[in-house]
This record gives structure tokens, sequence and C-alpha cells, in this order.
């Protein structure tokens, strides 16, 4: 299939303005980040918590609050992109089907959302990652950066494809705030006495959780930490690819796609002309 830029700016500029719209996840970003991020500082000891860090073999005595404040990014970040990309897919799985039947290539819809989902993890990873700077400065800022924004992406292909499989909005909801506070929960040695038991390393977030707490209490680069996360976006990508096929493909039975109607005349459904696609893209907008 050929790559139309317009015809993936238009359907990016469609995803974006979803976005957009949501204001009370423009709230969360705005206000729950710093809420939460700097009540996991406050509130937590500053006593130091001796740990060892799988990602670089080291031994690190960092400051209790500070740890519980990476943690604390990290659930913000992975909690908002899921809940943004959850909410985006399922108000718009309707618009998506639609335009899927009017012609409109898959690939193009697909390849918007990943774009969308990249823009919204930069843009939190980034503000959650100032806000941690301004109460103490992490060793490897934008390690720690990339970490979270690690953490967005994979959420977020999560959050598309709880949108595109479950029914019910707050069956999605509880999916992803359930994941992220038990994920990450369990690998904050502060409240977690199970932190370096092996099976931490299968959680979603184990890479992104070494890789920001070796940007905050280490000089070592970590980026095979980071590849463990990419490779759990693949994966979670992957789901939320068979969960947007299955929920754009038409709703019709085969037999009432493909044989003519009573007194039609016609062997079936003519091939969607590229008007139908324009068209269906415009009454949408007036409503959506």
């Amino acid at each position: 299939m050929r790559f139309h830029p317009t015809r993936f700016a238009v359907a990016t500029r469609f995803t974006l303005i979803e976005h957009g719209r949501n204001r009370f996840a423009m709230i969360l970003v705005g206000l729950f980040v710093p809420v939460w991020t700097t009540l996991a500082y406050l509130a937590m000891p500053d006593t130091p918590a001796r740990m060892r860090l799988r990602a670089t073999g080291e031994t690190l005595s960092p400051h209790g609050n500070e740890l519980t404040e990476i943690s604390g990014a990290l659930n913000a970040v992975t909690l908002i992109t899921g809940f943004m990309m959850f909410a985006a897919t399922f108000s718009g799985s309707g618009f998506d089907r639609r335009l899927a039947m009017a012609g409109y290539p898959r690939a193009h819809l697909v390849l918007a959302k990943v774009t969308a989902l990249a823009l919204v993890s930069a843009a939190v990873a980034a503000y959650a990652t100032a806000v941690t700077c301004l109460a103490w400065t992490p060793r490897q800022p934008l390690l720690l950066a990339a970490a979270l924004f690690c953490a967005g992406l994979t959420y977020g292909a999560l959050g598309v494809g709880f949108g595109s499989l479950l029914r019910r909005e707050v069956e999605g909801m509880f999916a992803i705030v359930m994941t992220s506070i038990i994920d990450l929960a369990l690998q904050n040695p502060i409240t977690s006495s199970g932190a370096d038991n092996p099976v931490m390393r299968y959680l979603p977030s184990y890479g992104a959780m070494q890789a920001s707490t070796a940007a905050g209490f280490s000089t070592s680069p970590v980026p095979g930490y980071l590849a463990i996360e990419l490779t759990w976006f693949a994966a979670a990508s992957l789901v939320a690819l068979v969960g947007f096929r299955r929920s754009t493909r038409s709703s019709l039975p085969l037999t009432a796609r493909t044989l003519p109607g009573p007194g039609s005349g016609k062997a079936g459904l003519p091939t969607p002309h590229p008007a139908a696609t324009s068209s269906a893209v415009a009454s949408d907008t007036e409503t959506h």
C-alpha cells in the first residue's frame, strides 16, 4: 500500500483534535503530575534506602523521598497517557470504523495514532521530568525523560488496546489504573519488600523503572533497559493493532456485504469512491 502524506496528515490532525477536546486529560496533565510527584516527595521520609540496582549492579543508598518521587512520576505518566489513548480510542471507534468502511486506509489511521501517542508521551514525560528537577536534581535528567517517555508509550499502546477490545468505559479505566498501580507499587523498594524478586522483571514498566532509577542515582548508561521497555511497547502495540482491526471491521455479515439485495440487480456493494471518504470525514467533523 502506498503511503499518502495528505491522508496521514488528515488522520493525525483529527486524532490530535480528539485529544485536545479531552479537557479532563488536560487538567490531569497540568495538576495531577505536579501534585502527585510533590506529595510523594514531601510525604516520604528522606532516610537513605539501601538497595541494589539490577540495571547497573551497583549498591545505592538514595533518599527515600527521591526514590518514591521517581515511582510517582512513572505512575503519573503511565496513568495519563494510558487514559488519554484509551479515551480517544473508545470515543472515536465509531468514527474510525466509518472511515475504514468508506475506504480510508487503516495503515494511515494506525500511523496517526502512533504519532499522537509519541507526541503525548513526549510532552507528559518532559513535563514530569521538569517537575522532578524542581525538587532535586537527578544524575541523568535526559535518561529520566527517556525512561518516562518509553513507559508512556507502553501504557498508551495498552490504552489503545483496551479502548478497542473492551465494551464499557469503566472497564478500560479500571484496567489502566489497576495495571499501573500494581506494576509500579511492587517495584518500589520503599513500599514493597519483594521489589528485588526476579518476577518483577516481567512487569510492563520494569525496564523504565530500572532506567529511571539509574537516571536518578547513577551515572551509568542503561540502554538495554530502555530496549526492554520498548519491547513491551512493541508487544502492547501488537495487541492494540489486533484490537483496532477488530473494532474497525464491518459489523455486517459476509453475505450482506457480498450478495445483492432484493431487486437491486447488482452483484455486490460498489468499491468506495474517494469522494466517499471525504464525505465521511466531513460528515463526522460536523458532529464529532
